[in-house]
């Protein structure tokens, strides 16, 4: 028997309204990622993930074919269910495909292990979450000097605090996550996401856990953010709104692309 499966998404808060994008964001952070341009950043080939369960086979992703060029915004849409969230971890090496296979800023990732997948993200790949994965235990600044650490970046506690007043949460550097609204959590989020330059970014439904006005405003900072910085963007959402902002669309259902 085979079946297909994904995971579904929650709820909303609110919140007050972050600032536009302020000043020359190049200028704002060192030069640690730097890798954006023309050139394909990330292809993937035959893709294909099934897991086995009690019932027999699940077939989540069957044979995917894409690509996105530097500076790209890439928006995969479709129901819950269709597959997109699996298809966005297989793209950025969180998880492994069953087929196929993914290659990202041109290092192929089968060819990798988990610690060695997490060394080709540092610095160069960012990420933005619908739960935002801040780590509850440290503050927002600690949240955004986390990438500049990793890669061993000069000054990391100078730059995330210029990460953070571009978002408008310098006031608010000394806050850890549950102290902070679920529109400035985001924020602080996007400020970790690109901090470090990064060449591509994969946001998982960022305004899943927003209400509507503050979700809005939350999309208009990551677009100035991604505009300024020429990073390439592959955006998983329900929102065709949201979708229609990105350069190119990719329709999923049941495991496929169906559609550009």
């Amino acid at each position: 028997m085979t079946t297909r499966a994904d995971s579904p998404d929650a709820f909303e808060v609110t919140d007050g309204e972050p600032p536009s994008v302020q000043g020359d964001a190049a200028a704002a952070v060192g030069q640690i990622g730097g890798l954006a341009g023309d050139g394909v950043v990330l292809a993937a080939s035959d893709v294909g993930k099934r897991v086995h369960g009690p019932e027999g086979e699940l077939v989540i992703l069957s044979e995917l074919n894409m690509q996105v060029n530097g500076g790209e915004a890439l928006a995969i849409v479709g129901p819950s269910g269709s597959g997109k969230s699996t298809l966005l971890g297989l793209l950025a090496g969180l998880d492994t495909p069953t087929s196929g296979d993914v290659e990202l800023l041109g290092q192929s990732l089968s060819t990798l292990d988990e610690d060695e997948r997490a060394r080709l993200r540092a610095g160069d790949v960012g990420f933005v979450f619908q739960n935002f994965q801040l780590l509850p235990g440290l503050s927002a600044l600690e949240n955004v000097m986390l990438p500049l650490e990793l890669v061993g970046a000069a000054d990391a506690d100078g730059q995330a605090r210029q990460m953070l007043a571009e978002v408008g949460l310098d006031h608010r550097a000394g806050h850890q996550p549950l102290q902070l609204s679920g529109g400035e959590q985001q924020r602080v989020a996007l400020a970790r996401a690109f901090v470090s330059r990064p060449a591509i970014l994969f946001a998982d439904e960022p305004t899943g856990n927003l209400d509507g006005e503050t979700g809005k405003r939350v999309i208009d900072l990551m677009f100035s953010l991604r505009e300024s910085r020429g990073a390439a963007l592959v955006l998983v959402t329900h929102d065709e709104r949201l979708a229609a902002r990105c350069d190119r669309r990719l329709l999923m259902s049941d495991g496929r692309l169906v559609a550009g």
